[in-house]
C-alpha cells in the first residue's frame, strides 16, 4: 500500500489526464508547503475532495502566483522608469543620484535603448553602425550587440513605444518618456515569456505539477525578470523540452532552435539529449530535433548574416574579446589573489585567447563527466538533471556570468531536484548578490561598498549551485532518493526516452577483491 507521500494530485487540464490520487499533495510530502497552508485550511486531509475544483487548477494558481511575482518584478524595477523636469524644462530620466544603483533597480533595458541606437529613426539592428571612444586609441565601430531574435526583439519594442508616444502626443494615451513606454512594453513581453515558462514546467512536472509554483515564485523572478531579455530564451528552452517531452521531436527542435537566435543556452539541451538517445537508442527522433533545431537557428540567422554580415559578426565578436565578468570565479581569483589572468597586459580590443580557451577546456572536461554520468548510471538519468548539470557547468566555467543568466537554471533546477526548501535557499541566496553587486558599483566613494563584499557573495553562490550539482548527481546515481522517481514517473520529459529499455550502457567493473559485500 502507498504511503501519503505517494499519493498524487490531479490536474484536469493535463491532456494525459490524472486521477486525484496519482499526483503528488505538496501538504503531504514537502514542510515548506504544508506551514504555507495553514493560513488556508492546513494539509488535505486523506478523504479531501481533490481534482474537482473547476476553476482553481493547479496550473491556474502557479500563473496567478507567477503574475504576482512578475507584478514585484516591476515594481522592483519602477524607481529607475520615473522622470523628471530639469532646470531648463527638459524632461529627464531620473537616475540622479546614481538612483539605480542606490535603489537596485537597474535595468539593462534602459541604457541599451540610446546605447543600441534604438531612439534612432530610421535604424535596424545589424544594419545601424556607429563608433564607440571617438577620438581615442580604443575607437571602433560597434553594431547591436544581440543574437538575431533579441535585437529584433528590442528594434520592434521600440518602434512600438515610439507610435505609442505619438498616439500620447495627440492626447489619446499618458505619454511619459518613450524610454519608460520602451521599458513598459519589453517588461510585459518578458513577463509572459516566464508565464510561458512556468506553464511548460507545470506540464512538464506531470505528477508533481506544484513543484512549478517554485518557479513562479522564485525571488530570481522579482530580481532580474526584466533585468535583460533572458527569458525569452527560458520560455523556448522549457517550451521545446515540453514539445519533446510530448513526442513532437521536429517541434522541439523549432522551439530550441527559436531559442538559440535569442540565447546560446538552450542549444545545451542538445548535449544530454543526445547522451540519453545513445543510451536508450532513440537515434532517429534526436536527429529529427537536431535537423530541426539547425534549420531553424539558420532561417532567422541567414537574412542577416546576408545582408549585414558585419552587424551579424558583433555578437560573436564581442564575446570573443571580452573579459572577465565580474561574478565569473576568474575574476574572484584573480582579486584576492592578485594574479593578472591568463592574458597579462592585453592591448584594448585583443582577443584574451588563452581565458577563452581554458574556460571552453574546462566545459568541454564537464560535459564529458556528464557524458560519463550519462552512460554509467545505474537507471537513466533524466533529461531535466543532465541539462541542469551542463547549464551549471557553462555558468560556473565561463568567464561570463551576468547575474540574469541564473534564471536559466530555475525551471531546470524545479525540474531535477524538486526540493522546494533547497531551491528556495538557492534563489534567495543568488538573488541577494544582486546587493552588493549595486553597491559594488556605486563605488566605495559614493558610501558604495568594497569588491570584497560582492565576491563573498558570488562564492557563496556558487557553492550553492555546485552543491545542488553534487545532490543532481548523487540521486542520478540513486534513483531512490529522486523525488520525480517516487512518485512514480521515469522521466517526465522524457518522451521518447520515458520508460524506454537501455540499449548501451557503461558498466563500471569492480575488482571483487576491493568490493564491499551489501
Amino acid at each position: 500500500m502507498a504511503s501519503p507521500a505517494q499519493h498524487q494530485e490531479a490536474n484536469p487540464e493535463d491532456t494525459e489526464s490524472l486521477t486525484p490520487e496519482e499526483r503528488v499533495r505538496p501538504t503531504w510530502t514537502e514542510p515548506l508547503a504544508r506551514a504555507a497552508a495553514r493560513p488556508f485550511g492546513g494539509i488535505a486531509g486523506r478523504h479531501a475532495s481533490v481534482g474537482r475544483q473547476w476553476f482553481w487548477t493547479p496550473l491556474r494558481v502557479v500563473l496567478l502566483l507567477a503574475l504576482v511575482t512578475l507584478s514585484l518584478a516591476w515594481l522592483q524595477k519602477s524607481p529607475c522608469i520615473q522622470q523628471y523636469v530639469d532646470q531648463n524644462g527638459v524632461v529627464q530620466l531620473d537616475w540622479r543620484g546614481n538612483r539605480q544603483f542606490v535603489a537596485m533597480c537597474y535595468s539593462d533595458t534602459v541604457p541599451l535603448y540610446t546605447a543600441e541606437r534604438l531612439d534612432k529613426p530610421d535604424t535596424f539592428p545589424y544594419r545601424t553602425s556607429w563608433i564607440d571612444d571617438e577620438g581615442k586609441p580604443t575607437e571602433h565601430v560597434r553594431y547591436m550587440e544581440y543574437p538575431v531574435l533579441t535585437g529584433v526583439f528590442q528594434w520592434l519594442n521600440a518602434r512600438m513605444a515610439q507610435g505609442w508616444t505619438r498616439i500620447g502626443e495627440s492626447g489619446w494615451l499618458p505619454a511619459p518618456m518613450t524610454v519608460i513606454t520602451y521599458f513598459n512594453i519589453t517588461a510585459l513581453w518578458l513577463a509572459f515569456a516566464w508565464l510561458v515558462t512556468a506553464w511548460a514546467v507545470a506540464r512538464l512536472a506531470r505528477r508533481r505539477v506544484w513543484d512549478a509554483a517554485i518557479v513562479a515564485v522564485s525571488p530570481l523572478v522579482i530580481v532580474h525578470a526584466f533585468t535583460n531579455f533572458d527569458t525569452l530564451a527560458t520560455a523556448f528552452a522549457t517550451a521545446g523540452m515540453l514539445a519533446w517531452a510530448r513526442k513532437k521531436p521536429v517541434l522541439a527542435g523549432v522551439l530550441l532552435g527559436l531559442g538559440g537566435a535569442a540565447k546560446l543556452y538552450p542549444l545545451f539541451i542538445l548535449g544530454p539529449l543526445l547522451l540519453l538517445c545513445i543510451r536508450s537508442n532513440k537515434i532517429k527522433a534526436f536527429l529529427s530535433t537536431l535537423t530541426a533545431t539547425l534549420v531553424t537557428w539558420a532561417l532567422v540567422n541567414a537574412p542577416i548574416a546576408f545582408l549585414y554580415p558585419a552587424g551579424w559578426r558583433e555578437f560573436f565578436r564581442l564575446n570573443t574579446e571580452r573579459g572577465v565578468d565580474p561574478d565569473s570565479l576568474y575574476n574572484v581569483l584573480a582579486q584576492w589573489t592578485g594574479w593578472k589572468g591568463f592574458d597579462p597586459g592585453l592591448a584594448p580590443g585583443a582577443t584574451p585567447e588563452i581565458l577563452n580557451t581554458v574556460s571552453a577546456v574546462l566545459f568541454l572536461v564537464c560535459c564529458a563527466a556528464v557524458g560519463v554520468i550519462a552512460m554509467s548510471a545505474p537507471t537513466r538519468p533524466r533529461l531535466a538533471q543532465l541539462s541542469f548539470l551542463v547549464v551549471a557547468a557553462f555558468l560556473l566555467t565561463n568567464k561570463v556570468w551576468s547575474p540574469q543568466y541564473s534564471l536559466w537554471l530555475v525551471p531546470l533546477a524545479v525540474l531535477a531536484i524538486p526540493r522546494w526548501k533547497l531551491l528556495l535557499a538557492w534563489m534567495a541566496v543568488d538573488a541577494l548578490v544582486w546587493v552588493p553587486r549595486m553597491f559594488f558599483y556605486l563605488g566605495e566613494n559614493n558610501k558604495g561598498l568594497p569588491i570584497d563584499w560582492f565576491l563573498g557573495t558570488v562564492l557563496v553562490r556558487d557553492a550553492a549551485v555546485v552543491l545542488l550539482c553534487v545532490l543532481v548527481v548523487r540521486e542520478i546515481y540513486n534513483p531512490s532518493l529522486d523525488l520525480v522517481r517516487r512518485a512514480g514517473d521515469d522521466d517526465p520529459c522524457g518522451g521518447f526516452l520515458d520508460g524506454a529499455p537501455d540499449r548501451v550502457v557503461w558498466r563500471v567493473k569492480r575488482d571483487p577483491a576491493t568490493a564491499v559485500p551489501a
